[in-house]
């Protein structure tokens, strides 16, 4: 979940590198740190905190040039947020520096044999003792760098992004990866070392992704050494034309990158089903199916596998494919998946949700699905991510790059592919007529344009808000395929303005929820026309006698629930299968602007990290 920043070449690392970080602050935000390369000597930089108090103090206290350079920002594993439990890491000697996203499961048994042979700890880290370990080896085997590393990693347990640099050969960094992300910028002369791909982007639009178990050597003017971690083998780096660009990832004018991913919605949904949906010719075009139509065709069921914001979007698709395909779907948690011994045949499609591609639950879920010989199929939206990798096929949802650590556009864009994938399975099973399936795609293509009309309620919405910024609690309401939303709504409001919310399907509140209800608590109630309007009606007038505070999303021209609710707030009417995508816009903003107006960082919430690449 941390960041990590390198740079090797004839440029002045530090303002890549500081830069970088601020790029990367979405991976981890508690600390962070630098150590430069001037020549002679190594130059480094630790602190609790931002990367702008890594910026003042690196600034006030050392000397920042030099073409060498590694830094990090870093969510906390093992050890407390501190300058000292801050990366990067020396080892005893002073000579190897190391950063690292990740964690060394055995660190324990390692640091107590290493203890034994004299090694001193300062942090309470993983991290120092893989330095210390890698140092160790080079020592005791009287081997370079590279070779120190590799033969170090084969004693470890866990996963890791490590970068290492020794000031006894300052023309080279070695890298390598296992679980997390490492993406290697390749310039004129020159490389460049990140989680992903933004660090660097305006340097060149060429990289390397590490896989699994490999690591690298770079050296300025010489090409990248690729080898393979376990056997030693040689691996041939596939370099990647990068499709990013500097604009995505800057906020573009808006005051928190969440709020500009959330009005980038209509884009970005746009952008998703481009090329793939084609209304005039009554197509759904999406060649990860049409390659693999016979499996899916013959499953058994679905197995959708997911985390937080990507498992909600499960939960709509489960209504959705159940719906319109007929076919068995289960929702699981990636993380509880594969620890209670699934039930998984060969005639099971297993879908992995992910925004990054890189989650570390779903990742394991997904080789637990391959060993046993399911079709997987993933739904993630950086290029080149693990998942993409791991899959048998997949989609990508080209929402474009999201920063803010709340998920928006991507709830959105991954509802967006699985409602292509269950239309397009629907019409080939015959479970669609002619004119549904015509309907269905027509209104999926205007759901951009009616996403745009449900963002105009913002200026209501901040009114809203401001109305119960102070509230400790809150309940979210929903039935149908809105019920997930409501779950979705909870878990922005808690996660970005720690505000207590919980989500529940409206019919269930009568069954321990409806105890908590008093004129303080706040209840957001998704009643639009379609899908069981009158039991929602019905639940309010509940809430409504317990004089709980309602704020209701209802389609447009509704009046019936306008005569029992505090607040209304209206969205265009859709199809029910795709309210799930208008429904969820007011309940984003909503959050958006609780957040700000109790002074939170919406872009960076508390104890999270966008990135979740440890188990």
């Amino acid at each position: 979940m941390c960041g990590i920043v390198g740079y090797i070449g004839h440029r002045e690392a530090y303002p890549i590198i500081m830069k970088g970080l601020q790029r990367l602050e979405y991976r981890g935000y508690d600390s962070a740190g630098i150590a430069l390369f001037d020549g002679n000597q190594i130059n480094m930089s630790k602190t609790k905190g931002k990367v702008e108090d890594l910026k003042n103090k690196s600034e006030k206290n050392i000397a920042i040039n030099g073409s060498l350079g590694m830094g990090h920002t870093r969510w906390a594993t093992h050890g407390v947020p501190n300058d000292v439990n801050s990366h990067p890491h020396y080892s005893n000697s002073g000579n190897l520096v190391i950063i690292h996203n990740g964690i060394i499961e055995n660190y324990e048994a390692i640091k107590t044999e290493l203890s034994k042979r004299g090694y001193v700890f300062e942090s309470d880290t993983d991290t120092e003792v893989l330095v210390n370990l890698i140092e160790e080896v080079k020592k005791k085997e009287k081997v370079k760098l590279g070779k120190a590393v590799q033969i170090a990693l084969n004693q470890v347990v866990g996963a890791y992004a490590i970068a290492v640099f020794d000031k006894e050969k300052p023309d080279e960094i070695v890298v390598a990866k296992l679980g997390s992300p490492l993406a290697i910028g390749i310039g004129d002369k020159e490389f460049f070392i990140a989680s992903d791909a933004s660090p660097f982007i305006e340097y060149t639009n060429n990289a390397v992704y590490l896989e699994d178990e490999e690591m690298a050597i770079v050296r300025p003017g010489k090409e990248i050494k690729l080898r393979k971690i376990k056997d030693d083998a040689v691996a041939y780096p596939m370099i990647q034309e990068l499709q990013l660009n500097l604009e995505e990832i800057e906020k573009g004018g808006y005051d928190h990158f969440m709020l500009k991913e959330i009005y980038e919605q209509p884009r970005a949904i746009k952008d998703t089903y481009r090329g793939r949906l084609l209304v005039d010719q009554g197509i759904i075009k999406m060649s990860g199916i049409d390659d693999n139509l016979e499996r899916f065709m013959n499953a058994n069921r679905i197995i959708i596998v997911a985390c937080g914001t990507s498992w909600h979007a499960g939960l709509v698709a489960e209504y959705i494919f159940e719906d319109l395909a007929r076919i068995p779907v289960e929702v699981e948690y990636a993380s509880e998946f594969r620890y209670r011994n699934p039930v998984i045949t060969s005639k099971d499609v297993v879908i992995a949700i992910s925004q990054s591609g890189e989650t570390a639950d779903t990742l394991a879920a997904i080789k637990l699905a391959k060993e046993r010989g399911a079709f997987v199929f993933g739904v993630c939206n950086v290029v080149g991510s693990s998942i993409a990798r791991e899959t048998h096929a997949g989609a990508y949802t080209h929402a474009g790059p999201e920063i803010g650590v709340a998920s928006t556009k991507a709830f959105t864009t991954q509802i967006t592919i699985l409602m292509m994938l269950a239309l397009k399975l629907a019409k080939e099973k015959g479970e669609l007529n002619e004119s549904k399936y015509h309907e269905i795609l027509s209104e999926l293509e205007n759901i951009p344009s009616k996403v745009e009309k449900a963002l105009e309620a913002n200026p209501l919405v901040e009114i809203i808000a401001d109305v119960y910024k102070e509230s400790d609690n809150c309940l979210y309401l929903g039935r149908g395929y809105n019920f997930p939303v409501a779950l979705e709504g909870a878990l922005k409001l808690k996660e970005i303005s720690y505000i207590h919310a919980e989500g529940y399907p409206a019919a269930e509140m009568k069954h321990g929820p409806i105890a908590l209800i008093d004129d303080q608590m706040p209840v957001i109630v998704i009643a639009t026309k379609k899908g069981h309007y009158e039991k929602v009606v019905s639940n309010i007038q509940e809430i409504k006698t317990r004089k709980g505070k309602i704020i209701a999303i209802v389609t447009e021209g509704d009046t019936q629930v306008r005569e029992l609710a505090d607040h209304v707030i209206e969205v265009p009417e859709t199809l029910e299968s795709l309210s799930p995508l208008v429904t969820t816009i007011p309940l984003q903003l909503l959050s958006y602007h609780i957040a700000v107006m109790r002074g939170c960082n919406v872009d960076q919430p508390r104890n999270l990290a966008k990135s979740v690449t440890v188990e």
